[in-house]
């Protein structure tokens, strides 16, 4: 069963949407899927209904709720892009990982109170996981392409929980130098994996459009599956 739910802020001062995917039975677990910045489309849509096909409660909270509700761009045309940007820099990251919060306390409740909650996250939503990673209460974490990770080493002391990263060596987003400072960074760090995959670009785990590699999708969403199956 497929729905947008209304989930209260951290602060209990507002509400915003979640897309909420359930699945047969008793879930397993439960697994928040952070957007991209083309919003909660059908792509994230997609994704969450994958992950309660495999017997997961999936939820995907409208983080541009703040700006514009329910955004859904794509992300192969020109002219949605941009605008994708440009709410992209409207966007107040730190109010968004507090929205993440609110959005593991209300899967957790959905679960009965005590179940065990997983982020995942893509582009900004990779970074978005990684900052959860540091400063929420979820049980595991995976990050997809995540831009501007090197600049959040200095929170990874407060990683307590399993985090996997996924990082296309090729992502124009995500150079060289960028992609060396997080194996550097993070190397030490007992709680966080890397994967690398050899000459992919940013979105090669895209659920629709052009940016999509089929076999390095299914290769990280395999790892990714066997993540969460150890640790939720």
């Amino acid at each position: 069963m497929m729905q947008f739910v209304p989930v209260t802020t951290f602060e209990a001062d507002a509400q915003f949407d979640a897309y909420v995917a359930r699945p047969e039975g008793t879930p397993k677990a439960a697994i928040v899927v952070i957007q991209e910045i083309f919003g909660v489309n059908e792509g994230i849509r997609t994704k969450c209904d994958n992950w309660a096909k495999a017997g997961y409660l999936a939820y995907a909270p409208d983080l541009f709720w703040r700006i514009q509700p329910h955004i859904e761009l794509d992300a192969d045309k020109e002219d949605e892009l941009q605008q994708a940007f440009g709410f992209m820099k409207q966007f107040d990251q730190d109010k968004g990982v507090r929205d993440i919060e609110a959005t593991i306390r209300a899967a957790r409740a959905d679960l009965g109170g005590n179940g065990k909650v997983g982020c995942v996250g893509y582009c900004l939503g990779g970074r978005l996981a990684f900052m959860s990673a540091c400063r929420t209460d979820g049980d595991a974490f995976v990050v997809y392409y995540g831009v501007g990770i090197d600049e959040l080493l200095g929170e990874q002391h407060a990683i307590g929980k399993p985090v996997l990263l996924h990082v296309p060596t090729a992502d124009h987003f995500v150079g060289p130098e960028t992609q060396a400072a997080m194996h550097k960074g993070l190397t030490d760090n007992r709680h966080v994996t890397l994967h690398d995959y050899e000459g992919q670009d940013h979105g090669f785990a895209a659920e629709l459009g052009q940016r999509r590699d089929e076999a390095a999708a299914q290769l990280a969403d395999s790892r990714t599956a066997a993540f969460f199956k150890a640790h939720l």
